[in-house]
């Protein structure tokens, strides 16, 4: 059971390796009302509820698809690094507690080189540093297109985790956050070096048992970030999602899954959890097409998102 992280109960441990719509309270299930997307000089929206504190803050981004290299159709790739540093700006200045991107932080070369994509991987990584907090990675399909999970991870830090850890865990500020990877074959075997069709994305058997025990083990309000969604079927989905979040909704204390690979965005609210899935930065040629939300998580356990540039904004309130 390599490259697994456990923190369930604040121990940490090694265990061997359209429109979107902001609901209220009372219109939460039924979607509410339309939220405009908030620019880049938008100020904070608040959750709508003076009266309730912001307890923990942290930065979203997905889908920079970094690489040194020209736009292919409206994926422009090099324009990554620029948002990027951005984005770590604006966290910066929100003091944001932690910045997490959701997967497909690198992109490769034309024809796929590995010495070529390990470069990207590096150069993308510096922008990330620029954000001086917490910093936290989440793999996708694109992170192992030229190269292994191990050497992806090897050139990247997420704070205070073992550096082989696939996926883990970690509390901070009285709540527990999961990171988990769906890039595994229908047969239980890692994505590898492009060794995989990105349909085909599975939550192996041994995470599953893993997540059951880190739920189980915490008391704590639980907020999980992956890059394929778990919240619907179809190819940008994970497989087995239906196997996902029947552990999610049995243990009653996952207020909000964030998820990538969509390019689009999308959002659902599935038996009392929210999905809410932010659109790609890669996506559109200058600062104005990019992507990225401040989440501000209150003493009420309501989320107010706040997009950026393209991200749209949403109240996450609960029911």
């Amino acid at each position: 059971m390599s490259g697994l992280f456990n923190c369930a109960r604040g121990l940490s441990d090694r265990l061997g390796d359209g429109e979107w719509a902001i609901t209220r309270r009372d219109l939460l299930k039924a979607s509410g009302l339309v939220l405009a997307q908030l620019s880049l000089a938008a100020p904070l929206v608040s959750a709508g509820q003076p009266d309730h504190k912001t307890i923990l803050k942290f930065g979203i981004v997905t889908d920079a698809h970094y690489a040194d290299a020209g736009h292919r159709g409206a994926r422009y790739y090099r324009e990554s690094a620029a948002k990027l540093a951005e984005c770590a700006k604006l966290m910066n200045e929100k003091k944001a507690d932690f910045l997490v991107e959701l997967g497909d932080f690198k992109d490769q070369a034309q024809p796929p080189a590995e010495q070529s994509t390990i470069a990207y991987l590096r150069a993308i990584e510096e922008v990330f540093k620029k954000f001086q907090g917490r910093r936290y990675h989440v793999l996708g399909n694109h992170d192992v297109d030229s190269i292994s999970k191990g050497q992806f991870l090897a050139n990247v830090v997420n704070t205070k985790i073992p550096r082989e850890s696939k996926y883990y865990c970690f509390d901070l500020k009285g709540l527990h956050f999961v990171v988990l990877d769906a890039n595994y074959r229908a047969d239980g075997a890692d994505y590898d070096s492009g060794n995989f069709n990105w349909t085909d994305a599975n939550v192996p058997k041994v995470e599953l048992d893993w997540l059951e025990r880190d739920l189980a083990a915490t008391s704590a309000p639980v907020i999980a970030f992956v890059h394929q969604q778990l919240d619907g079927k179809g190819s940008h989905y994970v497989k087995n999602a239906g196997d996902v979040r029947k552990i999610l909704q049995k243990h009653r204390k996952v207020l909000a899954v964030f998820q990538g690979h969509n390019h689009a965005g999308h959002y659902s609210y599935i038996e009392g959890i929210h999905y809410y899935t932010l659109k790609a930065m890669v996506e559109g040629h200058g600062e104005q097409n990019s992507s990225y939300a401040v989440v501000d998580v209150l003493d009420n356990h309501d989320i107010a998102v706040t997009g950026y540039r393209k991200a749209v904004g949403k109240k996450l309130g609960r029911a």
